[in-house]
Formats: structure tokens, sequence, C-alpha cells
């Protein structure tokens, strides 16, 4: 049986080098090890951008070299598309459009599960049920919006 696709926006790999938030960066360091071997993990190219502006060089190679392993989906016009419309409709702000580009390149791809530490504008009950509402009327499939302990 295939594993179950996970996508990992910057938030995680970001946690699991953080030791300003001890025990968010333990729970992250725990889900990498015990429970994402479980998934496919998957990052996007979004992800990829925004680990290479990572401006201390150091904390740049680590947090490449900790999802040197993941899948890379590309942000291609469709998940533009429909990152554009999550905003337009105010599922997003315009200022965190993101935030928006990470679930829909998820969402575009079939991902199952999208996991974020980012509570403020996408792992909270309103943006799970706006995504999941706009995503079947555009005929797209549901995501689960979770946070690593929920996995």
């Amino acid at each position: 049986m295939a594993k179950q696709s996970v996508y990992l926006d910057s938030t995680i790999p970001s946690a699991y080098y953080d030791s300003r938030t001890p025990e968010r960066q333990g729970q992250t360091i725990q889900f990498w090890n015990r429970r994402l071997p479980d998934f496919a993990a998957v990052i996007s190219s979004v992800v990829v951008l925004e680990i290479r502006a990572t401006p201390n060089d150091e904390r740049r190679t680590r947090l490449e070299n900790l999802v040197q392993d993941c899948e890379v989906l590309v942000f291609d016009e469709e998940a533009d598309t429909l990152a554009q419309e999550y905003v337009a409709r105010g599922i997003f702000p315009e200022k965190y459009v993101d935030d928006a580009n990470h679930v829909a390149v998820a969402v575009t791809n079939g991902i199952g599960y999208f996991c974020s530490w980012n509570f403020t504008h996408i792992v909270n009950v309103n943006i799970r049920r706006e995504v999941n509402l706009f995503n079947a009327l555009k005929g797209y499939g549901p995501i689960e919006i979770v946070a690593p302990p929920e996995l």
C-alpha cells in the first residue's frame, strides 16, 4: 500500500532547528523522526525559495539538508490560479499570499495532509472549513490541515 502524502510548509523544517521554542522544537523533532516516516513527505518550490532566502548560511544549509529527501512539487499556473482565488474570496489575506500558495500547490497535487505550525493563517478551524468548501466548489478534493501533533 502506498504511503499517504503530507505537505510540509516552511514552518516545519524551521521549527526543527528553532531552539527559541523548545516545546515546539521537541514536538517537531519527534514528529520528524517517529511519525513522518509513515508518510511520503513533500514540499514545494515555494518552500525551497523560502529556505533559500534564509539569511544565515549555516541555518540555510541545515534546512536544505533536512528536506533533501522530500519530493518537491512545482508551483504551477493551476496552483497560482487557485491561490489567487483563495485570496480574492478572503480565505487568506493578500498580505499572506504565500500561505495561499502553499495550500494551493498541495491541493492541486492531491496531497492528503497539509502540516504547518502557522495557527494564525493556516491551521485553524475557519481556514480548514473555508479551504475545503471552496475546493469542493472548484472540483478539488479535501485536504486535512493539521499541526504535527495531530498526525
